[in-house]
C-alpha cells in the first residue's frame, strides 16, 4: 500500500529512500525514538530506521539501522506500507515493516530517549510525533485488526 502526505508543497527535489521498523511486542507495544539534538525535527519522536545506502535492499538497510540504533538483530520483517512524505527539508519515501522478533534489548546507542507504547492507545504518551509516523501508527493498527 502506497499512501502519499505532505506537510509542505511538494517541490522538485531527490526522493529519499529510508527503512523504518515498528517493533512490536509480545504485549501489544511498539517502540519509538526520540531524535536527537543536530538533526531536523530534533525532540520529535518517530519510528526507528534510516536512509537505505546504495545497493542496499529495503531489509539490509532495516538490519543494518537497527544494528547501529537500537543494538539489536533482525531476521525477519513484515511489509506493513510504502509512505511519502514531503517533509520541509526533505521528500522521503518510507518503506515500512513490522518487526515482531528480534534479538538482544533495544536501547538508544546513539544518546536517544526510547518509549514503548501501547498500540490500543489512540495517541503516544510521548509527543511531539514526527507527521509522517502517525499514518504508519493508523495503519498498523486496522492491518493488525483484519
Amino acid at each position: 500500500m502506497r499512501v502519499i502526505v505532505s506537510d509542505s508543497t511538494t517541490m522538485a527535489r531527490p526522493i529519499v529512500e529510508v527503512a523504518a521498523g515498528i517493533l512490536l511486542n509480545t504485549e501489544g507495544r511498539y517502540l519509538l525514538g526520540q531524535r536527537p539534538p543536530g538533526k531536523p525535527y530534533s525532540g520529535y519522536w518517530e519510528v526507528p530506521g534510516g536512509k537505505i545506502e546504495a545497493g542496499e535492499t529495503v531489509f539490509i538497510a532495516l538490519q543494518r539501522e537497527l544494528q547501529e540504533e537500537l543494538g539489536i538483530q533482525i531476521e525477519a520483517g513484515e511489509e506493513l506500507m510504502v509512505l511519502d512524505h514531503a517533509y520541509t527539508h526533505a521528500h522521503v519515501r518510507l518503506h515500512v515493516s513490522i518487526i515482531r522478533q528480534w534479538r538482544g534489548t533495544p536501547k538508544g546507542c546513539e544518546g536517544q530517549n526510547l518509549s514503548w507504547e501501547l498500540l490500543s492507545h489512540p495517541k503516544p504518551q510521548v509527543s511531539p510525533l514526527l507527521p509522517a509516523a502517525w499514518p504508519m501508527l493508523e495503519h498498523l493498527r486496522q492491518h493488525l485488526a483484519k
